[in-house]
């Protein structure tokens, strides 16, 4: 009933109360317009599952696994579901393991690179007498979350979906630190700014999927 917590009294907060009016909202239009291709109860298994990833990412800047080995499940079955219609069952089948494969793989490549950025900073960090956080410039999770909305999407969109998340992310990313750049603050805090990449790429799946 969204009431305070019964041990401690601590109030729901703004989140919790624009997830449930989200939730409803997007729920109510996918009753009346279902997705042609999915249909309405996948499309609301889909939408939760989107919607867990990107709070826990938004709040924590992680990806758990559980919620990485569920959606693998539902990956397969949803890129499988989708690319069978044209290209039958097996075909659907190997479309959706190539798309997991090849949005895993590039996210790995460029995962790569930001452990040489986050190695760069611990440098920076030293030489300026700080502690090394031991902070990734890019997480694991979304190396995997790339892997299951591969899955989804299959190997002909995750490209695609993969350099719009980018881009999207890229555009916050430009957004906070001309905000950095105009409190005179870039120096210091340019570096020990983190922003979760998962919910961009959500976004772009999402577009992919529905829009």
């Amino acid at each position: 009933m969204l009431r305070a917590c019964r041990n401690c009294g601590t109030r729901r907060s703004l989140r919790t109360w624009l997830v449930q009016i989200l939730s409803v909202a997007s729920f109510t239009y996918f009753w009346l317009f279902p997705p042609i291709v999915l249909g309405f109860p996948l499309s609301m298994v889909i939408l939760i599952y989107f919607g867990v990833v990107t709070i826990i990412d938004l709040e924590h800047r992680l990806i758990l696994h559980p919620t990485s080995i569920v959606g693998a499940v539902l990956g397969l079955i949803v890129g499988t579901y989708i690319h069978s219609r044209a290209d039958g069952l097996l075909g659907g089948l190997g479309k959706s393991l190539l798309g997991g494969l090849f949005g895993f793989g590039i996210m790995f490549l460029l995962y790569q690179l930001g452990a040489l950025v986050a190695r760069f900073r611990a440098r920076r960090m030293q030489a300026a007498g700080q502690e090394d956080d031991e902070e990734e410039a890019l997480g694991g999770g979304d190396v995997y979350l790339l892997g299951v909305l591969g899955l989804m999407l299959g190997w002909d969109l995750i490209v695609y979906a993969l350099i719009r998340g980018i881009l999207l992310g890229g555009l916050v990313s430009a957004i906070l630190i001309i905000g950095l750049l105009l409190r005179r603050r870039y120096s210091s805090d340019a570096l020990m700014t983190f922003i979760p990449y998962g919910p961009y790429f959500i976004i772009s799946a999402f577009f992919a999927l529905f829009l």
